[in-house]
């Protein structure tokens, strides 16, 4: 969830600061005399929603690293465990005909890792502090072919796609719907067209469409994630990848188990490998992830 979440937030962050200085500037050509000119406004659209896209693609492993802390690991490290690592890794991207990507640990107690990057040949594989202290090797593994998986099938690429799109359809429905809202309100109290009304309907309908718009994005994130578990077992083998998933599966009973003793005394959930087995239909939703039972049952079936 993290690769997805981090590249769904700096994206967000550039279609607005992409929006401010649009009306700053007012870079508006789709607007007329005579109205909207929808068909200047959906390649005004289409050209910013890629733009805001590829820039998040662009700097997603550097801010990968500097939110997420992370501390690149090489083979002259002294620690067993993170030299097991690097070495399956390497062969892994072997198998997968990838570049080596860089590896790095995060300080974190969860136990999740994540894969980003703006290419096959620029990547980075991040593990949790967490994982490592709980995982044996064996689920480690299932854990690494699955994020090099992820780098082989190019999915920050496809992500960044979609993302690009989204953003198309989010900033063309936003200024339709703004434009039309604050024409009404001119009509209705007959004056003239006020600029900075306009913009500040285009910030709300683009913070609504944007929330659907993730909708769409966690749909196709969790269909990413079916082929990254079969690619991981490809790898690794099928049983590593179960177990792997089956860790996963544990270590989050134990964590809701243990927020459920802490509710009874006082009477997160884009881009990590595991998500909360919560059915209720909000977070299936938005969820980046399927659950964990649907993927090892999907493993299992072949």
């Amino acid at each position: 969830m993290k690769r997805i979440f981090l590249f769904v937030l700096i994206n967000f962050l550039i279609i607005s600061a992409i929006s401010i200085v649009i009306s700053i500037f007012h870079l508006s050509p789709y607007i007329t005399h005579f109205g909207l000119n929808y068909y200047s406004l959906m390649i005004f659209c289409l050209m910013w929603g890629m733009f805001g896209a590829l820039i998040s693609l662009f700097l997603s492993k550097k801010m990968a690293k500097w939110l997420m802390k992370v501390n690149l690991i090489q083979f002259s490290t002294q620690n067993q465990k993170e030299l097991f690592i690097l070495k399956k890794i390497e062969e892994f991207s072997k198998k997968a005909n990838l570049k080596m990507p860089e590896v790095g640990i995060y300080p974190s107690k969860e136990i999740n890792a994540f894969a980003t990057g703006p290419s096959k040949k620029n990547s980075l594989v991040a593990l949790s502090q967490g994982l490592l202290d709980n995982m044996n090797e064996v689920e480690i593994e299932g854990v690494i072919a699955h994020e090099i998986t992820h780098i082989a099938n190019g999915d920050m690429v496809t992500m960044t796609l979609i993302q690009g799109i989204i953003n198309a359809f989010v900033m063309f429905l936003a200024r339709i719907l703004a434009y039309f809202v604050s024409s009404v309100m001119r009509s209705n109290r007959n004056n003239n067209f006020s600029y900075l009304t306009y913009m500040l309907f285009v910030f709300l309908f683009q913070s609504i469409f944007m929330v659907f718009g993730i909708m769409v994005i966690s749909f196709f994130s969790r269909k990413r994630e079916y082929k990254a578990d079969k690619g991981g077992s490809i790898l690794s083998g099928k049983e590593k990848m179960i177990k792997a998933l089956q860790a996963l599966k544990s270590f989050q009973k134990i964590k809701e188990n243990e927020k459920m003793v802490v509710k009874n005394k006082e009477v997160f959930q884009s881009l990590k490998i595991s998500n909360p087995t919560k059915k209720k239909l909000f977070s299936l939703i938005f969820a980046t992830h399927p659950p964990l039972d649907a993927r090892i049952e999907k493993l299992r079936n072949g």
